[in-house]
C-alpha cells in the first residue's frame, strides 16, 4: 500500500540520516509514485492533533526519543480533526472552547496577521 511505501521511505531516510526524534515528511501521490515534498526534522503542525488524540503525542515522543527513553504508545484513542486558527480567527477561540471534546491551543503570539498561525483547535470523536 502507499501507507507502507511511505513508512518504508521514512524509515530508510531516518536510518540514512542517523536521525533521532520526530521527523515529519510531507509526500504527494502522483500516479503510482510517492514524491517527497518537505522534510521537517522536528515536531510539525500536521501532527499537533496527536496532543489530544493519542496516548502519547508528538511532543512527548520527541522528548522521549532525544532523551533516550522508551517511546510511548502513539496509538490514537480518538478520531480527530485539527483546524488552524489563522490571523483574526484567533478571536473565535472562546466559541471553540465552549464545544464538547474540543481542545484549543493558543501560541501566545502578540500580533495577529493575515495567514499567521495563531493557534489550533482539535475536535475529538470516538473511534469508529
Amino acid at each position: 500500500t502507499q501507507r507502507d511505501a511511505a513508512r518504508d521511505m521514512a524509515e530508510k531516510l531516518a536510518t540514512a540520516l542517523d536521525y533521532v526524534g520526530v521527523l515529519a515528511i510531507e509526500c504527494f501521490i502522483v500516479g503510482d509514485a510517492l514524491l517527497i515534498n518537505e522534510i521537517a526534522p522536528r515536531v510539525h503542525n500536521s501532527g499537533h492533533l496527536t496532543q489530544d488524540a493519542c496516548h502519547c503525542g508528538q511532543f512527548e515522543q520527541h522528548m522521549r526519543a532525544i532523551a533516550g527513553w522508551p517511546l510511548g504508545d502513539a496509538t490514537a484513542h480518538s478520531d480527530a480533526v485539527m483546524t488552524n486558527l489563522l490571523g483574526d480567527e484567533i478571536e473565535q477561540w472562546r466559541d471553540f472552547a465552549a464545544q464538547k471534546a474540543t481542545y484549543v491551543h493558543l501560541y501566545g503570539k502578540a500580533e495577529a496577521r493575515a495567514g499567521r498561525k495563531m493557534g489550533h483547535v482539535t475536535k475529538l470523536k470516538p473511534k469508529a
